[in-house]
């Protein structure tokens, strides 16, 4: 327990340092996706075989889908990809792990490691953290090997598997099962494939076995996903669910052809110049990888024309419910630039149009958590708002890129000065979301503090509420019309006029009520917070109308 304990936190240790180092560009890349599965799939594969962890990637995958970045489809390809890199650990401690004692280098990499721990700058902390969980791993996997029983003195433990692996078929089933709990219980598929390949360098199991919980653990590792997106929004449980249903699928038509397999394996193994691994342990280890890089490489290749009936299989499990709206998906611009500067913009401008819905909608969460008494339903609403902030900056990010691009191009006087305005719009919704979480804040502390706000209060926001509403109408119709169509925006300049006039008249008020008493000084700061936020959010969505006129 104590070996694999080390094994695991190295493992740990080298996969949360990589994605330090080179994390931003690997989510840079997984972000850049474009529409061709290929080059999905070999995204899945370079990013997993960097960082060592297909779960790390499955769970990156899961969030840029559930904040809009990756489309079900495109996050089907990626784990395609993750399933084929994860299988560079298994080859790396086959090659290394056992014909080489690499444990003699594991003390002077700790040191060389700790020495770069001192130093402040973050990246070489990261690469000193790199160095240590590299070493750590390989000397949990060199205390594994040595702790395992030697089966000549304590034959007892062979008979007990040979108990196991005596029925048939059956017995099959259950070392897949076996591989599938303790991936799950390990969280690592690695470790228990560190765990497979000690039992069989022991001679405690036959290859057929083996295989079996290599099946097992591609089942298992599917978990971390499913955790990572139980508080995630509809897509992103999809997406966690299509990997399952991707791995369960082809662990099942393995074990109907799981013979036929296995001698394709020895075969392989054979013509390389290993030795039978069904009679032979020294090409175990080989045989074991090799099941292990062939079956998904097979199963992806056999799954990657069916990546939308995937899709489609896993909408129908997973249906959207009644209360949430399917928000966090950028609709219009993952699939690259088009032809022509002109026709680019125009699916950047439906993408802010899009963009400037969403925010409205954060505001029917904000309005509901006004009245909320119930602590329980708040905290939803309080997260519900705290994401569709950080979805509104990473919709900003995106929309700003692809402008970018557009940029880069050769643009006419009268494009460039769209893509001037579309920075400004975008950049005034994603203040307009932030506002949404400012509003969340000031309600979070003033139930910390136990201030109530009384019907009246409630009446005189949900009012402002309205006059938000009006103004946020305004802005989606003068986004829609775009620069060509429209006139005025008198419909924007006499909303903001409205939450402006009901903000001074709301303030004078508010004066009168603290002089004679009505309600507590502090409720009365958190009232006019609240009063305050609203109308600053007024101000940018004027200022989004002001930008349209200006082109």
């Amino acid at each position: 327990m104590g070996s694999l304990g080390l094994f695991l936190y190295g493992m740990t240790l080298m996969s949360e340092a990589l994605q330090k180092v080179a994390g931003e560009k690997l989510r840079n890349i997984l972000a850049a996706m474009t529409s061709n599965p290929v080059s999905r799939i070999f995204t899945g594969l370079f990013i997993t075989a960097i960082i060592q962890s297909s779960s790390a990637t499955t769970v990156m995958v899961v969030s840029f889908v559930n904040a809009g970045l990756l489309s079900l489809t495109q996050s089907i390809g990626v784990i395609m990809g993750a399933n084929i890199g994860t299988t560079v650990t298994a080859w790396i401690i086959s090659l290394l792990g056992f014909k080489a004692d690499i444990s003699v280098l594991s003390i002077p990499l700790i040191g060389i490691g700790f020495v770069f721990m001192m130093f402040k700058a973050k990246k070489k902390k990261s690469i000193g953290e790199l160095l240590i969980g590299f070493a750590l791993l390989f000397l949990g996997l060199t205390f594994l090997k040595d702790s395992v029983p030697d089966l000549q003195s304590q034959p007892e433990v062979l008979e007990f598997i040979k108990n196991l692996k005596g029925y048939g078929f059956l017995s099959t089933i259950l070392f897949v099962l076996i591989g599938t709990l303790l991936t799950i219980v390990l969280q690592s598929s690695s470790a228990t494939m560190a765990l497979t390949l000690v039992m069989c360098n022991n001679g405690w199991i036959p290859f057929e076995m083996a295989a079996a919980m290599v099946l097992g653990e591609n089942i298992g590792t599917t978990i971390t996903a499913n955790i990572a997106a139980s508080v995630a929004n509809v897509s992103a449980k999809r997406a966690a669910l299509a990997h399952t249903v991707f791995n369960v699928f082809g662990v099942t038509w393995v074990l109907i052809l799981f013979h036929p397999f296995l001698n394709i394996v020895a075969k392989i193994v054979m013509a390389s110049g290993g030795q039978d691994p069904f009679t032979s342990t020294a090409s175990t280890l080989y045989a074991i990888s090799t099941v292990h890089t062939l079956f998904n490489l097979t199963n992806t290749f056999l799954l990657v024309w069916f990546t939308d009936k995937i899709a489609v299989i896993v909408t129908k499990i997973i249906k959207q419910p009644k209360e949430e709206t399917e928000v966090f998906r950028l609709k219009y611009i993952h699939g690259g630039l088009l032809n022509t500067a002109e026709l680019s913009l125009n699916q950047a401008k439906e993408e802010v149009v899009n963009f400037a819905k969403l925010t409205k909608r954060q505001y029917t969460y904000a309005r509901e958590a006004i009245k909320c008494n119930d602590p329980q339903r708040f905290d939803e609403l309080y997260k519900k708002l705290e994401h569709y902030e950080q979805v509104t900056d990473r919709i900003e990010f995106e929309i700003a890129k692809y402008l970018n691009n557009i940029s880069e191009g050769e643009l006419s006087e009268e494009s460039g000065r769209r893509i001037q305005a579309m920075y400004k719009v975008i950049s005034e919704l994603e203040s307009v979301g932030d506002s949404g979480f400012n509003i969340a804040r000031i309600l979070q502390r003033k139930n910390l503090n136990g201030n109530k706000f009384s019907d009246t209060m409630i009446k005189n926001l949900e009012h402002m509420m309205d006059l938000v509403d009006t103004a946020f109408d305004a802005m989606i119709k003068n986004v829609s019309l775009g620069y060509r169509e429209i006139e005025n925006i008198s419909n924007a300049i006499d909303a903001e006029t409205d939450i402006n006039e009901y903000r001074a008249n709301l303030k004078e008020e508010h004066l009168l009520n603290l002089e004679n008493n009505v309600y507590s000084y502090h409720t009365g700061v958190y009232y006019m917070d609240m009063i305050s936020e609203l109308e600053r959010v007024g101000d940018f969505m004027i200022n989004v109308s002001e930008a349209i006129m200006e082109i």
